[in-house]
């Protein structure tokens, strides 16, 4: 939003000390970052703030400490990571609240960043405990969350100090939200949601969610077999939840309701084992050989799914629609996924993913940039898309700025 209120643009920020909230619980190996996609991606809301004088002081987690100082997750190898990538010098404090964190914020000039250890060596940071929240608020003047991928967790940096200062969201979130408002609240008809995964009962709500919101749900993976299976086909030794049946048809009765179509696959890359170099060939669903697995939808069903997609204006993507790790069955995956960037490119659809699996695929295809947004964000992701309320979002909207 722009208001009389915003941080990036109306509000004088210069020499305003800035909480700022990321998620920089990035990947490592060996102590390097081997993604730098969140690092980069809030890139903006760093230049923003400094090119408008601000005294920004980072708040973030990583790894899972058990509530104490722990070397290992210490964020102090970051701060030359985040220096070199955003390309301004960037100090550490040794904690996050405190004399220490208070004295490294008191030497800031105006347009310095600060990296603030880890949040999670405190226990009250997981709990929301009150406390600790006003004890990270007294460091600052004004409180921006860039970090949605973490807004679905009642913490005392994304839920408790919101209520305390002035507080928005950053750009990054903005982009996010704008993203998923065009996808599910209200998008460009016709509309369809594209997921996949091993299990309907890790997607249950998502799934109860999106037959009232979506035209077409297409399903792939494991999922597709249990919904497969409830209308009759055998799986064989394919994955699939034999306790799910009665769901998969409520879910099918409840999408015939509301006017919303279910593609499923009819054929598939079919294995004899559940391995990279497995013997394997194209069958139809019918055809499979007793004792196979299905690893992969069938060239029938990627072809099925471009034609039942080919008048959609916004697709909805969330998790792969074969085992994509393996190079075997990861065809069917990538023809779909670069099939939607090309429609994005040409402008005719509106194309938004997110999940960590979705996103590892979209990338292997080579095409993570040709998607109007791709979400970094797991299950902030998810619960969005479930229609659940989360509190890193919803303290934002609720938060009563001072201009």
């Amino acid at each position: 939003m722009k208001d009389q209120t915003d941080m990036f643009d109306t509000t004088d920020i210069k020499g305003k000390i800035i909480l700022l909230r990321l998620d920089l619980n990035v990947p490592t190996a060996d102590g390097k970052v081997t993604d730098f996609t969140r690092i980069d991606r809030v890139k903006p809301t760093i230049d923003a703030l400094r090119a408008r004088g601000a005294k920004v002081a980072i708040l973030s987690h990583f790894g899972r400490p058990k509530a104490a100082p722990d070397a290992k997750y210490s964020l102090a190898f970051l701060a030359p990571v985040l220096a070199q990538r955003w390309g301004t010098p960037v100090g550490f404090a040794d904690d996050c609240i405190g004399d220490v964190a208070k004295d490294a914020i008191a030497k800031l000039n105006d347009g310095d960043v600060l990296l603030l250890e880890n949040l999670r060596f405190h226990a009250g940071e997981e709990k929301d405990e009150p406390a600790f929240a006003a004890q990270l608020a007294r460091l600052g003047q004004l409180y921006i969350n860039d970090a949605f991928s973490v807004s679905h967790r009642a913490h005392a940096s994304v839920h408790g100090i919101a209520k305390l200062l002035p507080a928005q969201a950053g750009l990054t979130m903005k982009a996010e939200l704008k993203a998923l408002e065009a996808a599910v609240a209200n998008p460009k008809r016709p509309v369809a949601a594209i997921v996949g995964g091993s299990k309907i009962s890790t997607k249950l709500d998502l799934l109860t969610n999106l037959v009232s919101k979506m035209d077409m749900l297409v399903l792939g993976g494991g999922m597709a077999n249990t919904f497969l299976a409830s209308r009759g086909w055998k799986p064989e030794a394919s994955l699939y939840e034999a306790d799910m049946l009665d769901t998969a048809r409520a879910i099918s009765e409840k999408a015939e309701e509301t006017g919303c179509m279910i593609v499923l696959p009819v054929d598939g890359i079919v294995a004899e084992d559940y391995a990279p170099d497995a013997k394997h060939g194209v069958y139809l669903r019918s055809d499979m050989p007793a004792g196979w697995q299905v690893l992969d939808i069938g060239p029938e069903s990627v072809t099925l799914i471009e034609e039942a997609l080919a008048d959609c204006k916004t697709i909805l993507w969330n998790g792969p629609l074969g085992v994509f790790e393996m190079p075997n069955f990861a065809k069917g995956t990538n023809a779909i996924a670069k099939w939607v960037a090309a429609q994005t490119k040409k402008g005719a659809v509106t194309s938004v993913a997110g999940g960590g699996d979705t996103v590892a695929a979209l990338a292997q295809a080579g095409v993570e940039a040709d998607f109007t947004y791709v979400s970094t964000a797991g299950g902030a992701f998810l619960e969005w898309l479930e229609g659940k309320e989360l509190p890193g979002v919803s303290v934002l909207a609720k938060a009563q700025l001072a201009a």
